[in-house]
């Protein structure tokens, strides 16, 4: 059976077994102590959140990165905005993320298209160099002096 409160004058509640509600230690609490207790306990809450927040602050460095690069500040508060009010899964980051990786692999290919094919353009052009300095000059004067010799001998 829980015991129910009644009324009592100055702001005191009785439970029906004759205890009063807040008597600790024999003490009676009126409205006014019991408003007090509460403001005492938010104002200590309020300084603890309030240390806490500082000492992250401290830790983040927040003031500092602002002074340090403030257009990048500003856009990651735009783009933390962004995400939380829901834009991740709209059909405009669909398009951006599209074309971002369109960009990026574009520019990352570019580079890598270009070593390739001057990697090919050198290795066909001394393939080129060795088969016209071998083939080219050596046997095409090799090639005359066997001809010449053969057609002395012939004649």
């Amino acid at each position: 059976m829980e015991p129910s409160e009644s009324g009592a004058p100055n702001g005191q509640r009785r439970t029906e077994s004759g205890e009063r509600a807040g008597d600790q230690g024999g003490e009676l609490l009126t409205v006014g102590q019991r408003f007090d207790r509460i403001n005492d306990n938010a104002q200590e809450a309020w300084s603890r959140t309030r240390d806490t927040v500082e000492n992250f602050k401290d830790v983040l460095d927040i003031d500092g990165r602002v002074a340090r690069h403030p257009y990048g500040t500003v856009a990651a508060a735009l783009g933390i905005g962004y995400v939380l009010r829901g834009g991740i899964f709209s059909p405009l980051t669909a398009r951006l993320v599209g074309f971002g990786l369109r960009m990026g692999l574009r520019l990352a290919a570019i580079p890598f298209l270009q070593n390739e094919l001057l990697g090919i353009v050198e290795s066909v052009g001394s393939g080129a160099g060795e088969s016209a300095e071998g083939s080219g000059e050596g046997s095409s004067a090799k090639g005359r002096k066997g001809q010449s010799k053969t057609t002395n001998k012939g004649r």
